[in-house]
């Protein structure tokens, strides 16, 4: 299956609630069409004249035949329910889009591109889709950039999130990415009080045919980065991938642990960490915005990496994380197999979002 289609699969849920909102949408304030009527029959008057004869009756034509696309795909043009787009529509329809999780800033710039020259015309569902998925589109296309690749060896990429993010397993699926692509990889696993993290490290480690270097559990996590890019320096390695634990955004002391890791890289070299990419899980909804904020702040985040846009996720939020704060949307995950974390693509991803797949 395309990665394509995982991710349809995957939002199906998002998509399908979105389907029958604005099913619910149009079918409340639908125009239903004009039923036509047989003229009635003159009433009848004296005639002064012989009339003259009836010709016999004439068969209708056969029913026009569907078109060649219509026979190949077995369906014919239908009548589908349309709306009239006015202001009561349009608050509905951002309503919508904020239980999306879009949010309400995001949800109005997107109704108000969508009613632009289309108040008073009459619309149906899957042009309100196809416009949807325009607009969100529009939205992330600015955002869609790969991790950029820099001259610095080794180039040191820091990876953070708060706990379950996903923050283990994409690291192990970049570094396979990037070994597949030529690159040196090294790993350093930083969440030294974990061990199933370490561990899990391990297994992608020997998957990929990347080093993963470790330190004795519950040691100085900032350390192990200092060794680590000393290591990875004398190696000549093009990437080193640094690994952290999951610290929740609200926990002071945690987010200073993670500031201490930052001081310590840059006290090795000034320029880095070359790439700071924060892992968030799509399920977290709206909270993705607070990780987003208070992470930027304590380590320069200059990525986002989205994983577990699964079929309890709504997804909207990342369009909400593009609005808002505009930074690089690297890659999203789908799963658990080395396929599943790809490019973000904003076209693919803004029609499984709003069910426009056609």
């Amino acid at each position: 299956m395309s990665f394509f289609g995982k991710l349809k699969d995957r939002l199906f849920k998002s998509s399908s609630k979105l389907d029958e909102g604005l099913e619910a949408i149009v079918a409340e304030g639908g125009d239903a069409p004009a039923e036509t009527q047989a003229p009635a029959a003159p009433d009848p008057v004296p005639s002064l004249v012989t009339p003259a004869p009836v010709p016999p009756p004439v068969e209708a034509p056969a029913a026009a035949r569907p078109g060649l696309l219509g026979r190949l795909f077995g369906r014919e043009e239908v009548e589908v329910p349309r709306r009239t787009l006015d202001d009561a529509m349009l608050e509905q329809i951002e309503d919508l889009l904020v239980a999306s999780d879009m949010g309400v800033e995001t949800a109005l710039r997107v109704t108000a591109n969508l009613a632009e020259g289309r108040m008073g015309r009459r619309l149906s569902v899957p042009e309100i889709k196809d416009i949807l998925a325009q607009e969100v589109a529009r939205i992330m296309e600015s955002v869609a950039r790969p991790m950029p690749l820099f001259p610095n060896k080794p180039q040191v990429v820091l990876v953070v999130g708060v706990n379950g993010s996903g923050k283990t397993t994409t690291i192990g699926k970049l570094a396979s990415q990037f070994r597949a692509a030529g690159k040196t990889v090294v790993i350093a696993a930083g969440d030294t009080f974990r061990a199933a993290a370490v561990e899990q490290l391990q297994v992608w480690g020997q998957r990929a045919g990347v080093p993963v270097l470790t330190a004795a559990q519950g040691s100085d996590p900032a350390s192990l980065a200092y060794e680590a890019m000393e290591r990875a320096a004398r190696d000549g390695a093009d990437l080193l991938l640094i690994d952290t634990a999951g610290r929740l955004q609200n926990r002071q002391d945690l987010m200073e642990e993670l500031a201490k890791i930052v001081r310590v890289i840059r006290k090795k070299d000034p320029t880095a960490p070359h790439n700071t990419l924060l892992v968030l899980d799509a399920t977290t909804g709206q909270n993705a915005l607070s990780q987003v904020e208070i992470f930027r702040r304590i380590a320069d985040v200059t990525g986002l990496v989205m994983t577990k846009l699964d079929g309890t996720a709504k997804g909207g939020v990342l369009v909400a994380l593009a609005d808002k704060f505009g930074l690089p949307i690297h890659a999203i995950g789908v799963g658990e197999q080395i396929d599943d974390l790809q490019p973000f693509d904003p076209e693919d991803f803004a029609r499984a979002l709003t069910g426009a797949f056609v």
